[in-house]
């Protein structure tokens, strides 16, 4: 008995910490446009994604529910499965915040459910039919329908202020990218810091100290919504600098759309119980609202990298967490061999990121010298100039392509005439 409160406290930390790089990982869903178009200043906007990320953990169980008697089976599942789960989908966060990849951190932490269940008791400790509906379809449908709701969205507000001018109304728009930003983090709260809660539910009910179906207790909803806003408060700078930077250049218009976009989508699913990924949800509305905009581009090479490590989520934390969980059934030295991995990998990640540090001071430099690329360059030519430049344009060419005549003066000697 003595073994199983040990190994629960482990597990307990174990998720407190995944919540933890949760935070960090996905404070660019909420945040990156924010800080790319100034609307707030770097550390003020990741304090206030904090305090709404705890403010959000408390105002719904549902996605932590789907998570706690959905994805797995809860019986026959040893306490060990749900460690080796969590060490799959922490060393997939920390390799893809270094790469400053948008990723699925809720897809890590399914991905390792499910290859250390199939791992410790074979394919039948899997609910198909729940990681179908509730899984793999909003991971489909969350950034499409984001993406077309933002350029919707974003084609409208310019074509309702088409007569205004837009230095004028950009304060307004960052009043309201503000808004809607804080809305994200609120979204993000309930439905990833519920995440964890339904992790850690879980491994109390299979150590036996809950029944299976229970609500997360109290101080699993405090530690959890905690955790990840203390994560999302020391800013995953990387992800942010791609988000904001790396996939479009955004204005207010399209920062406010985005952000409003992905909010709607996430709250929606939270309360349906469809554990969505917020960055995929996120990343969809900054793409949507970069094409919403006449003559807006999407740098297609950073969206690639992208959609590669969205693919590669699931099967990659899968694959680390059955290899964990081969390791933890050799018994007590292997789930010490696992704990030290994920200590040493996490501090090699670590290492490698010092090489080139990203922070709050340089997050919204642009240095990716990255080639516009093929399809941006084509949309980009058949956006039509603002009228009366292609005369200006044209005039300046002649300018400088044939020069003007020298002036004569009457007192000086005529040329000669050419020789015929």
């Amino acid at each position: 008995m003595e073994h199983i409160t040990l190994l629960l406290a482990i597990v307990v930390v174990t998720a407190l910490v995944f919540d933890f790089t949760n935070g960090f990982h996905d404070t660019a869903n909420a945040m990156a446009t924010t800080i790319s178009t100034g609307a707030l200043k770097p550390k003020t906007a990741v304090a206030m994604s904090a305090v709404l990320n705890l403010v959000g953990a408390f105002l719904s169980v549902e996605v932590a529910k789907t998570i706690s008697g959905g994805i797995i089976n809860e019986q026959g599942i040893r306490t060990e499965v749900i460690f080796a789960a969590l060490v799959g989908a922490i060393l997939w966060n920390l390799l893809t915040w270094l790469l400053g990849l948008p990723s699925s951190s809720s897809h890590a932490l399914f991905g390792g459910l499910i290859g250390a269940a199939v791992m410790s008791a074979g394919w039948s400790a899997v609910n198909g039919s729940t990681i179908v509906t509730k899984v793999l379809i909003p991971a489909i449908a969350a950034p499409l329908v984001a993406g077309l709701a933002a350029m919707v969205a974003t084609r409208l507000t310019y074509r309702i202020g088409a007569r205004t001018d837009e230095k004028h109304t950009a304060k307004g728009y960052r009043a309201g990218q503000i808004a809607s930003a804080g809305l994200v983090s609120l979204a993000h709260g309930t439905n990833d810091a519920q995440k964890t809660m339904g992790v850690i539910t879980l491994a109390l009910v299979t150590g036996g100290v809950l029944v299976p179906g229970s609500n997360p207790p109290m101080w699993v909803v405090v530690s959890a919504g905690v955790a990840i806003a203390l994560g999302t408060y020391l800013g995953g700078w990387r992800i942010i600098r791609t988000m904001g930077k790396g996939l479009t250049d955004l204005r207010p218009q399209q920062g406010f759309a985005a952000q409003t976009s992905a909010a709607t989508v996430i709250l929606a699913s939270s309360n349906l119980g469809f554990s969505l990924s917020t960055t995929q949800s996120c990343s969809g509305a900054v793409m949507g609202a970069g094409l919403g905009r006449k003559g807006g581009v999407v740098r297609w090479s950073t969206a690639t990298r992208m959609f590669v490590a969205w693919g590669l989520t699931l099967p990659a934390a899968g694959l680390v967490a059955a290899g964990a969980e081969f390791l933890t059934q050799q018994g007590t030295w292997g789930i010490v061999a696992v704990a030290v991995l994920l200590i040493a990998g996490s501090g090699v990640i670590w290492a490698l990121s010092r090489r080139k540090p990203v922070d709050h001071h340089n997050v919204t430099d642009d240095d990716t010298d990255e080639p516009a690329g093929v399809v941006t360059t084509a949309i980009a030519a058949v956006t039509p100039p603002p009228a009366g430049s292609v005369a200006a344009v044209a005039d300046e060419d002649l300018k400088t392509t044939i020069p003007s005549p020298a002036p004569t003066d009457p007192a000086a000697p005529a040329a000669p005439a050419a020789a015929v």
